[in-house]
């Protein structure tokens, strides 16, 4: 039987640290239709992000509150990744997003004014990470649909920073060695809040 199954709970053990080689590889793309297996891990890293929400669960088995995991955070070389986000009124956005690809972004960018942050990194990191303000992303649901979906603000952060994971990429790459806390000069960006 495959780790992640319906009746697995992710916990912190679960997770790569960030020195890992596995977080600074391109990860594979998954099959289409995507196999059982892989599915049962999506949804498993969803229900990690849901509990990461609950304080009782917070508090109970020591979770660090997320917004998104990708699969090569929990060990598994696969392009795949899953997100919670709070919109208007905390309304609850759960996404799934299988093969993700960028297919075009905004000139504009924006970025968090108290900074990003990793389940994969477990130290303060202090700066500001650029990101485009919009993204149009092509990708495949759960079911092994394509879809193509808009982003913007927070989403899109969320979305570049979990498709950088698939990439290799650290949130703390895209940020200005020399000053953590400069932004480009050449395009025009604000603070998201």
């Amino acid at each position: 039987m495959a780790k992640f199954h319906p009746d697995y709970m992710i916990t912190m053990k679960d997770f790569v640290k960030e020195h890992s080689v596995l977080l600074r590889k391109q990860t594979q793309d998954v099959a289409i239709p995507v196999p059982l297996e892989d599915r049962h891990t999506l949804l498993s890293m969803l229900q990690y992000l849901k509990n990461s929400q609950d304080p009782n669960l917070i508090k109970k088995y020591k979770l660090r509150p997320g917004s998104g995991l990708s699969a090569n955070q929990i060990g598994v070389d696969k392009r795949m990744f899953a997100a919670v986000l709070f919109k208007d009124h905390n309304q609850k956005h759960e996404m799934m997003f299988i093969n993700p690809k960028v297919m075009s972004h905004s000139l504009n960018m924006i970025y968090l004014p108290e900074g990003e942050g990793c389940l994969s990194v477990n130290r303060p990191v202090h700066g500001f990470v650029p990101r485009y303000e919009r993204i149009k992303v092509k990708a495949y649901n759960i079911a092994g649909q394509e879809f193509i979906m808009s982003l913007k603000g927070y989403e899109s952060i969320v979305v570049q920073h979990e498709i950088d994971h698939l990439n290799g990429i650290m949130f703390y790459d895209r940020m200005n060695k020399d000053n953590p806390f400069q932004l480009p000069q050449n395009v025009i960006i604000e603070s998201l809040y």
